[in-house]
Order: C-alpha cells, then structure tokens, then sequence
C-alpha cells in the first residue's frame, strides 16, 4: 500500500456523499473509484469531487489493484454479501449500518474478516458523534453511570424516499437498520451485554410491507434500562433524540449536540478532531488500516447488537 490510502465507494446516494464530504478533511486517502446504481447520476457526483473511475459494477472496483480498501454505503440487503466480496478481494472494507439483516449471514462476514486478516468496520456512526464520546468520557472517568437510556427514532417515510426525497430502489427498516444504532450504543456506553430484549411493533404497511412503528426495551447485565421508540409514520421533528438518565447527571444527545437535562448546551467541540461523526468514523476506519488494528465498532464489536436483533426478530415473528 502506498502512503496514500485509496478508496472505493460504492453508493452515491445521500450517506456516500456524506462520506466524500468527511473524507476530504483527511489527509493521505483518495477516492479512486466511485460505484452507482445509474451511470449519469454517478458520474456527475465523481466529476463534482474529482472521482476518476465511475462504474456500476462493484467487481469492476475491487478488481482495481490500486484500491486499498472500500466504503459501501448501498442498500442493507447487498450490506453482508458485498463485505464478504471486498473482503474476499483482499480489500480492507467499512461498511454502513447494518451490517446485515440476516444474522447468519453477519457471522460470516466476521468469520472471513478474522480470516483475511483485514480491518473490517461496521458504521455505527453513534459511537463516534461527539455528544455520545463525551458520555462516554464521563462513564470511564468514574464520573456517571447510566441508569436509563429513552430513546426516540423518528422519521416521516409513508412512502419509499430517501434521505433527499428522492425515491428508493430498496425499503428501510426500523429494526435491522435504526434500532440498530441503539442497541450497540447502549451496550457499548454501559460497557456491559444485553442480557434481556423484548419488542412490539405496529402494522404492516399495505405497500412497504415493513412495520412503520415498533417499541423495544433492553436491560444490560449492569442493570441499566433501555426504552426505544421508533416510527415512520412521525410527521414532526425527525431524527434520533438520547436521554441518558444516570446516578449524576442526565444528558441529552442530538447527534452532535449534547445537552443537560435542562437543555443547556455542553460544549462539545473539542471531544474530538471534528464535530462531524461520519468524518471521525472514517478518520477512524483509516488509521485502522494504517496501524494494523482492530477498529472501533469492527464487525466483530458490533456482532452482538446483530444477534440482539435477529432474537427481536423472532419475537416479533
């Protein structure tokens, strides 16, 4: 590998744009290669951030001998088999949450990644925000223990868009894909497994065939409490709202802000390198490669929120 770490990205859609906008803030990585579902729209994103390779074939990037490692940010369903094909390239891969939607298929993936001997990430972009860091600073200074996180997922989706409204080739999930985020961050920030899960969810929908509203609850072996709430059908403010409850304070996270209980601001804003989570889990991602470890939020980290879900899945089955 040269002194420049060369990158794939596959999805050109709303989050890998988000990714090429952090990825410009670090030093030593290009973009080489850039993968879409249709042609024009990719290479007009590629010409935007000066992306020379534009395919819509995967193959055709890991094929590259320049491409060090690779950044999916494609729909869930293609998340596991395409991160056993970067991997099975000899490709360093970070893939965006989920990391699958069936658990088997996410155990393989950890399999050939402790087999390949390549760093292997899952974006579990709430372990890396900011407002989730300094929590967590706090926990290991001995300074709060969590007693309860609420948390609320909301979006308004009643019809297949994405994140810039435009329509999807694919259908979201509220458990494999939102809650996904919650319960690795809950056991990540107690530092301790989940040992109790239960879930109900709302209708089906008609056309989307997903349930548009689900409610789940978590215990850690540490004795902390977790209560998820999440919708599509929320039309109202969006997005991810944290309360952590503890022993010392409380706090609450929007993403990169964090509040106290009384909504005043904590500054936040020297926790890390950059206020902007998906820059940092990228920065991350990199100095993985470039150290020869194990990341933060490796797909062997973060395996055990994935079998959380397929028993919430059973469940609810």
């Amino acid at each position: 590998m040269s002194s420049t770490i060369k990158v794939a990205l596959a999805g050109a859609g709303a989050f890998g744009i988000k990714h090429l906008d952090g990825i410009r803030h670090i030093d030593g990585v290009e973009v080489v290669s850039l993968v879409g579902r249709e042609l024009g729209k990719t290479q007009a994103v590629a010409d935007k951030y000066g992306i020379g390779h534009v395919t819509t074939d995967l193959k055709d990037s890991l094929a590259r001998p320049d491409v060090d490692a690779v950044i999916l940010c494609t729909p869930t369903q293609m998340h596991a088999s395409q991160t056993l094909a970067c991997l099975q390239a000899g490709k360093h891969v970070q893939v965006e949450i989920p990391l699958c939607d069936v658990y088997s298929e996410g155990q393989a993936v950890v399999a050939q990644a402790k087999a390949g001997g390549r760093v292997a990430m899952c974006g579990h972009t709430r372990r890396f925000n900011p407002s989730h860091q300094y929590v967590k600073q706090q926990i290991q200074a001995g300074r709060f223990n969590i007693q309860q996180m609420d948390v609320q997922t909301y979006f308004f989706r009643r019809t297949n868009m994405n994140a810039l409204g435009q329509p999807r080739s694919w259908t979201d999930h509220l458990l494999w894909h939102h809650a996904a985020h919650t319960v690795d961050l809950f056991a990540y920030q107690c530092g301790s497994p989940i040992v109790k899960a239960n879930a109900v969810q709302g209708p089906i929908h008609p056309t989307l065939g997903i349930a548009m509203d689900m409610s789940i609850q978590l215990k850690a072996a540490s004795g902390a409490i977790c209560t998820l709430s999440l919708s599509f059908n929320n039309d109202g403010p969006l997005g991810t709202y944290f309360r952590y409850i503890g022993d010392s304070a409380t706090y609450i996270a929007r993403y990169d802000d964090l509040y106290t209980g009384k909504e005043e601001q904590i500054d936040v804003s020297k926790v890390d390198v950059s206020m902007n989570g998906i820059e940092l889990q990228d920065r991350e991602f990199f100095a993985a490669i470039r150290e020869g470890r194990e990341p933060n939020s490796s797909v062997a980290s973060v395996l055990p929120c994935y079998q959380v879900l397929h028993d919430l899945e059973l469940q609810l089955a």
